[in-house]
């Protein structure tokens, strides 16, 4: 199935992009959440459009996401979740509590959407999380989670 890119999707394309993926996959993840549409010969009209207001936009984030990265860079982040006996989480660490702990930690606010946990987070302790601000710019966020 070809399909254009409306949002970024980690390991698949930026908006703009047109890329091939499977029926399933396009049909009952990307199709219905709005990541993607499909593609058409008068889609290619709103991919141009999309990529040239990307290349916009990105040359003006690019500096922005370099400045934002060195701030998050020097943080230390803390988060209280509810933990049992041994340090394990009831549940675990969501990337709109990291988000919401980094606000909460005086540093720039952080699309959820940005947020990768790429190991779950279910016990106290420090965790490293990373935040992909631009395709070319990412920081690194020192999360220490602790009991309540």
């Amino acid at each position: 199935m070809k399909l254009i890119m409306t949002h970024e999707v980690t390991g698949l394309g930026a908006p703009g992009d047109i890329v091939e993926v499977r029926d399933g996959y396009g049909r009952n993840y990307l199709l219905p959440r709005g990541l993607a549409v499909k593609w058409t010969r008068g889609g290619q009209k709103q991919v141009d459009q999309i990529r040239r207001a990307r290349q916009a936009r990105d040359i003006r984030d690019l500096d922005e996401a370099k400045e934002v990265a060195e701030r998050l860079g020097g943080m230390k982040v803390q988060l209280s979740q509810r933990a049992g006996k041994g340090g394990r989480l009831f549940g675990s660490v969501t990337a709109s509590k990291v988000a919401e702990a980094v606000k909460a930690s005086g540093g720039p606010a952080v699309d959820k959407r940005r947020v990768e946990i790429r190991n779950a987070i279910k016990s106290v302790g420090e965790h490293k999380v990373e935040v992909r601000l631009h395709p070319e710019v990412s920081a690194t966020i020192s999360l220490e989670v602790t009991g309540a």
